[in-house]
This record gives structure tokens, sequence and C-alpha cells, in this order.
């Protein structure tokens, strides 16, 4: 497997999930300001959009979207029992967080926040919409380990998405919850491994674009 990703961009999930898989796959970084690969490829064949993640299966077709690379990945790794097996209810919750995760946090939340060319009247709006959804995540976590019974592809989702909330300005304190088990799962070792290198290339890729406007 192949998979494009930007350094803390929501790529990380699939990152994650690999590494909780103990999977081999070679990871290919993108830059979505130039969307340009770093040998200095054009990015839009692979993706139209410029967007990550994309993942290219060991079959060699390409997936675009997180609900559907992650669900595959899982799939594609039984073993490490990263999603409920398909037709089961837990499998349909499963669904259900990945789309709530895709949709009402990254999508609804955090791509307008951290747009700084979104006017400020978008960013008021959008900051109306944050205590309601994360007002959900609270209650739903209180006395909860993971968003289903046991670590899935929708907790390697939520990690990348919340690691965005203090660059968007949004206190996690405020859901004690949440922040416990943002907290948490930082620790695990498959998402710990993931952040410090994606930390990493995260200033690269700052230096570079620094040093290329100077």
């Amino acid at each position: 497997m192949e998979l494009y990703f930007s350094p803390l961009a929501c790529s990380l999930a699939t990152r994650i999930s690999l590494y909780e898989a103990g999977a081999e796959a070679r990871f290919i970084e993108v830059d979505t300001k130039s969307k340009r690969l770093r040998d200095g490829s054009d990015f839009y064949p692979i993706n139209p959009l410029g967007q990550v993640p994309v993942l290219r299966t060991d079959d060699g077709w390409l997936l675009r979207e997180n609900t559907a690379i992650l669900p595959y990945v899982a799939d594609a790794f039984p073993a490490a029992a990263l999603a409920p097996q398909p037709g089961t209810a837990e499998r349909a919750k499963l669904q259900e967080w990945l789309g709530f995760i895709s949709t009402e946090l990254h999508k609804a939340v955090f791509v307008p926040l951290l747009d700084p060319f979104a006017p400020a009247d978008v960013h008021a709006y959008t900051r109306k919409k944050v205590a309601l959804r994360l007002d959900l995540l609270e209650q739903h976590l209180r006395d909860r380990e993971f968003l289903l019974e046991r670590f899935s592809v929708a907790d390697a989702y939520l990690v990348p998405v919340l690691t965005w909330a203090r660059y968007a300005g949004v206190e996690l304190a405020q859901w004690p919850s949440v922040q416990q088990y943002y907290e948490r799962l930082t620790r695990r070792a498959s998402v710990a491994k993931a952040l410090a290198e994606e930390n990493v290339l995260y200033g690269e890729e700052l230096e570079r674009r620094k040093a290329a406007a100077t």
C-alpha cells in the first residue's frame, strides 16, 4: 500500500491505523499548498481535488476519502480488530462515528476555523457550532475509553481532528472527558509514534515554506 499524506492532516488517521495493524506501507508526502509531491511531481493526477489522504491499494486502485480508506484498512488487516464485522450493529455505529467526525467536526468546524482566508463572520458563525458537537462527544466519552468498545479506526480519525483544536483556538479543557480521551490516546504506542513522526515532518514543511518565501 501507498499512503499520500500531509503532516498533521487527516491522513494521520490512516498512518495510525496502519501502525496499529503492524502493516507495511510506503508514505508519500504531499505539499497541499503547492499540490506537489516532494519530488516536484504534480499531485492533481492522483487526486483532482488536491487533498489527502489518498491510499493506493496493493491492487493499484486509489481511495480518496477517510470514510472509505479507514474501513478498507481495517478490513484488510482483520487480526488488528480495528472495525467490527460488516453487517453488525457495531459496524453501523462505526460508520456513524466516521460520518460524525468527517462532516460535523472535520468539515463543519475545523476546516473553516483553520482557513486563514475565511472571513471573520464565517469564523464567528462556525464557533457557534463547536459547543453542540463537542457536548455530544463529551456525553458519549464520559466513562468510556474509546468511541466503540475497543480502539477502532474511528478513534484513529478523531485523534488528528482533536489535535487541530489548539491551532483553531478551541480549548478542549471545556470538555474534560474529551480532553482526557485525547491525552490518553496520544500515549497509545501507534498514535504516539505517528504524531512524533508527523510533528517533525510538519516542522520541516514550515521551514521549507519559510525558505521559499524569502
